[in-house]
């Protein structure tokens, strides 16, 4: 086809007319099959009906006369008919389906199973009539030639038999099943009866499924054909939870130790996962001289049968190994152990083959089995640690883990991200061991394996930075280096990747970090990639994700200097920003704030900046905006907030004068009416917000608690730089009066101790209040962290008298008394500092730090 080419004359020679000619001849052949699905007159008319015709009148007459596709639609709609008008649609619309279904073809058979389910799951109609009117039809088509019909009806059957009476299913299921599960009858039919006979077990008593069942059983076990022995094997599984534990020993397990030495591989194969999966049901006699053989001969005899047995036996050897775990030899331990290791890294090892096409077609389908064999060996691996003992993991695991942690195909990759959670669990105080392997999966190059990690991603780097109960401090200092990289580089692969589901779970779980790494690494490598992601990324819910977390990062930051600079660029950046999308995120993001922070927070940083937005020049601004508005009232206070509530009032009347927008009107009006109906809250607690007051309260006190720490520590931190500098000084004093007197340099060496000392226990109280201040901490960043448990009076009278500078509305008492937070009346008041008092703590606390502004935002913004 030649390329349409718009030129600005039209050139008509005869080598560009003969092209124009094919272009609009490929045109007319791209139209006629168009043009041919449209129905004739006399079709069109086929398929009309009268509209005056009722429900269930035309589900006859198009049941009756219409084509396929109306009869379909007719039973498609079975169920609504039955809501509508049961007795009709009993004895005039089930009849003419049943006629119809002789003759149907597949699609509208599976259409009549799956209609004639939802009859019986929502109970349109009582299961006595139900019996009678429907569980024939179902019978009927059991035996129908194509297998999937087939099993579409029995899958309806066995769903009846659950709700079926005894008698109903003795009478019209049971005595019909025996000449059923004849040789006689046909292969589908045996089949059937296979899997029906698995559903009654559960329905009779033992001594009934004994006489009546279990001789169809052992018939069935002993079919001349191997599909019908091993869907029967299959079913012996629940037989057996029907017949209770005597009659599995004596009649099932017999059948499954000959089926175990059937002539069919497949039949083995289900004789041998039936076994498994009884195993709870065998004592410890019936283990060790029956089951223990058979599994030793047939784990033998696995490599040199079909691969297909290699990835069953590999499925199970988890809870094949757990399961005999009681009665293995030493030397058993050990053959099993090391038989899970051959499958561990079964088809890693290269092997010289030809170039003959078939082989290696052969060899990709082996292939195929074998990553499918170490991917239940990843998933089983949980279960062998148990097997093995944790304590004995890197002895005789270790290697392993590595090998599939490293494995070169994705699916074993993903499997043991998904189990690296239950490892860390079981491993404990050993859990440093696998720190290497986590870094490895989260910098993994597929996005799969990070996907699968992500999921327990929070609880896996609580175990690792805390090691269990027994672990040192020095495991946990080693964890974070390398964890902080490796969390940043999952985060960038995941942005720069169009799996944004993906990014957007990594960004939920991130945070989690306060809990696990210091607050300055959140904020050089962490807190302003989150503001990237709000101002650059192009997918909302990665946006939300991302600004939530970095309100989690901002709730935990324990330095002014960095809360404030964060501050001052949502507020310029996204609140004042040119973009209206930014402003569009500025609002969610104050959305979480007035979630996660104390109400006085909001009100003093963000309450005016989100009052601007009600001049945007864009609606949907505005109409976010409004929509936030009783969310904005709810964090204010009186009489504290007065002023507030006024800029409130005042903007909401210029919206009523000024706004043109008719959406926006709208939603302004309602909002005015919601807003009306409010009732705020005053500084003083009151019976109806006492919950929510006490929250508020005890989130007002861990952020002033969290910058009254960061000022401990910056304090520490300027001791023990002064402590340095003046101890270089003293030394460089003593090197060069070395030469002078004896006296002179013992009393040079006389003063370093003394000078020193003056200062020594301020220092040491300070360094004391440090940590218990950082004890407390811990505790209260944390999110599953009691309100009821406090550290003891004395440590929290000499923390309380470590805050120095402040006035007394600073001085927070953290004794007993104060954290009993679910106690009435006026020991609530005592409990918290009043809203003014906590706004006089942060404005001291801003006037303190004001000096040195400048300097310190320079310095954080390098």
């Amino acid at each position: 086809m030649h390329p349409i080419i718009f030129f600005s004359k039209m050139d008509f020679s005869q080598s560009n007319l003969f092209g124009y000619i094919e272009d609009l001849q490929e045109l007319t052949i791209i139209e006629r099959p168009i043009r041919r699905s449209l129905k004739t007159l006399e079709e069109i008319e086929r398929l009309t009906v009268d509209e005056e015709l009722s429900d269930i009148e035309r589900a006859v007459y198009l049941l009756s006369s219409g084509q396929d596709i109306q009869g379909t639609s007719v039973v498609a709609n079975l169920p609504v008919l039955m809501r509508q008008n049961p007795a009709e649609t009993l004895r005039r619309v089930l009849p003419k389906i049943r006629e119809v279904l002789h003759v149907a073809g597949v699609e509208m058979q599976l259409t009549a199973a799956v209609s004639f389910l939802t009859v019986l799951q929502e109970e349109l109609v009582s299961i006595h009539t139900y019996s009678h009117s429907f569980l024939h039809i179902i019978l009927q088509n059991l035996e129908h030639r194509d297998a999937g019909v087939s099993n579409a009806w029995l899958e309806t059957l066995l769903a009846v038999i659950e709700a079926l009476p005894k008698e109903s299913i003795r009478h019209e299921i049971l005595n019909p099943l025996v000449s059923k599960a004849q040789l006689s009858q046909t292969l589908q039919s045996r089949l059937v009866s296979c899997k029906i006979m698995g559903k009654l077990a559960n329905k009779f008593e033992a001594h009934i499924i004994k006489r009546e069942i279990l001789p169809l059983v052992k018939s069935l076990c002993r079919d001349v054909e191997y599909e019908v022995r091993t869907c029967m094997c299959r079913q012996l599984e629940h037989i057996a939870q029907g017949i209770g534990t005597e009659l599995t020993k004596t009649v099932v397990l017999p059948e499954l130790v000959e089926r175990s030495r059937d002539e069919g591989s497949s039949v083995r194969l289900a004789a041998f996962e039936t076994l498994v999966n009884l195993l709870d049901m065998f004592d410890a006699d019936d283990r060790s001289q029956t089951v223990l053989p058979l599994v030793k001969s047939f784990c033998e005899k696995s490599f040199k049968a079909d691969e297909s047995v290699l990835v069953s036996l590999s499925f199970h050897l988890g809870k094949l190994c757990n399961g005999l775990y009681g009665i293995f030899t030493p030397e058993q331990h050990l053959r099993f152990l090391e038989f899970y290791k051959k499958l561990s890294t079964l088809g890693l090892q290269q092997e010289n083959g030809h170039n003959d096409n078939q082989l290696q077609i052969q060899t990709l389908e082996q292939e195929k089995k074998y990553i499918s064999v170490r991917k239940n060996c990843a998933y089983n691996f949980p279960a062998m640690i148990v097997f093995v003992d944790p304590k004995n993991f890197h002895l005789e695991l270790y290697s392993i883990f590595f090998c599939l942690c490293h494995d070169p195909e994705v699916p074993v990759r993903c499997t043991m991200a998904i189990s690296f959670y239950e490892v860390a669990k079981l491993l404990n105080s050993d859990v440093y061991t696998i720190h290497k392997e986590l870094v490895t999966l989260l910098q993994d190059e597929s996005l799969e394996v990070l996907d699968a990690l992500v999921g327990h991603l929070p609880e896996i780097l609580e175990l690792m930075t805390n090691g269990g109960e027994n672990s040192g401090s020095e495991s946990k200092l080693l964890s974070i280096p390398d964890l902080i990289p490796a969390l940043t580089t999952a985060e960038q692969r995941a942005a720069t990747s169009l799996k944004w589901r993906t990014h957007e779970k990594l960004l939920q779980k991130y945070a989690c970090l306060p809990h696990i790494i210091p607050s300055d690494q959140i904020y050089y490598r962490f807190l302003h990639r989150m503001l990237t992601i709000i101002l650059t990324n192009n997918v909302l819910p990665v946006q939300k994700a991302a600004a939530r977390t970095l309100c989690i990062y901002l709730r935990y930051n324990r330095k002014h200097e960095q809360r404030h600079e964060v501050i001052q660029k949502l507020i310029e950046q996204l609140g004042q920003g040119k973009s209206y999308w930014n402003r569009l995120r500025f609002l969610d993001t104050c959305e979480f704030i007035m979630e996660l922070f104390s109400k006085s927070f909001f009100c003093k940083y963000f309450f005016l900046p989100v009052l601007e937005l009600t001049h945007d020049p864009v609606a949907n601004v505005r109409m976010k905006l409004c929509y936030l508005l009783p969310k904005v009232k709810s964090t204010l206070k009186i009489p504290t907030d007065k002023h507030l509530l006024q800029q409130l009032e005042l903007c909401i009347r210029k919206l009523l004068c000024q706004e043109k927008d008719k959406d926006v009107l709208t939603i302004v009006k309602r909002t005015v009416l919601e807003l009306d109906r409010m009732e705020i809250s005053v500084d003083a607690f009151q019976k109806r917000f006492y919950e929510n007051d006490l929250l508020d309260q005890e989130k007002e006190r861990q952020e002033h608690l969290l910058l009254e720490m960061g000022q401990l520590e910056k304090e520490k931190q300027q001791n023990e730089g002064r402590s340095t500098n003046i101890n270089d000084k003293m030394f460089e004093k003593k090197r060069r009066d070395s030469k002078t007197s004896s006296v002179l340099a013992k009393s040079v060496t006389h003063s370093v101790p003394g000078s020193s000392s003056g200062t020594s226990a301020g220092k040491e109280d300070k360094k004391s209040k440090l940590v218990r201040s950082q004890s407390f901490s811990t505790q209260a960043l944390h999110p599953k962290y009691n309100i009821d448990k406090c550290p003891n009076k004395s440590s929290a009278t000499g923390y309380s008298s470590s805050v120095s500078g402040m006035g007394k509305s600073c001085m927070l008492s953290f004794s007993d008394d104060s954290f009993r937070t679910h106690s009435a009346g006026n020991s609530g008041n005592a409990a918290f500092p009043s809203s003014s008092s906590s706004r006089n703590l942060f404005n001291s606390a801003d006037q303190k730090n004001n000096g040195n502004k400048e300097s310190q935002s320079r310095k954080m913004s390098m």
